[in-house]
């Protein structure tokens, strides 16, 4: 099998205190934003590109004790790969909306996760 195709691209972290929770990650990782932090999320990076991302996004729910962490699974292969995942168990959350580049999908112990379209990389690499 081609090598590349899903990886895992970054851990999310459900939080209601943005700023404090950028600063403690970031420092406690240090961990870099790879883009300018928006208002609401950021995705905290290795510099040294070892380790996966860091996503964390303001919610406005408060601690969910079912969904507060979830993977993100990027693929250059996005349609095959949630197909090899629903045949090895996984089952269908949410399908990708309009202006998504995700669909959600949960192990076969109920926890969700994500597979991220990346056509056009290679394990964290553009082509």
């Amino acid at each position: 099998m081609e090598q590349g195709r899903l990886w895992l691209g970054s851990i999310v972290v459900d939080c209601t205190d943005f700023p404090r929770m950028m600063a403690f990650w970031a420092e406690a990782l240090h961990y870099v934003p790879r883009d300018p932090p928006e208002p609401d999320g950021v995705v905290l990076k290795d510099p040294k590109g070892r380790g996966p991302n860091l996503s964390l996004y303001r919610t406005r729910e408060g601690p969910l004790r079912d969904y507060r962490l979830h993977l993100d699974l990027y693929s250059s292969h996005p349609q095959e790969e949630i197909q090899r995942l629903l045949g090895l168990g996984a089952t269908l959350e949410q399908s990708m909306a309009p202006r998504q580049d995700f669909v959600t999908l949960a192990d076969p112990d109920g926890n969700l996760f994500d597979v991220i379209d990346k056509r056009g990389w290679s394990h964290g690499q553009r082509v």
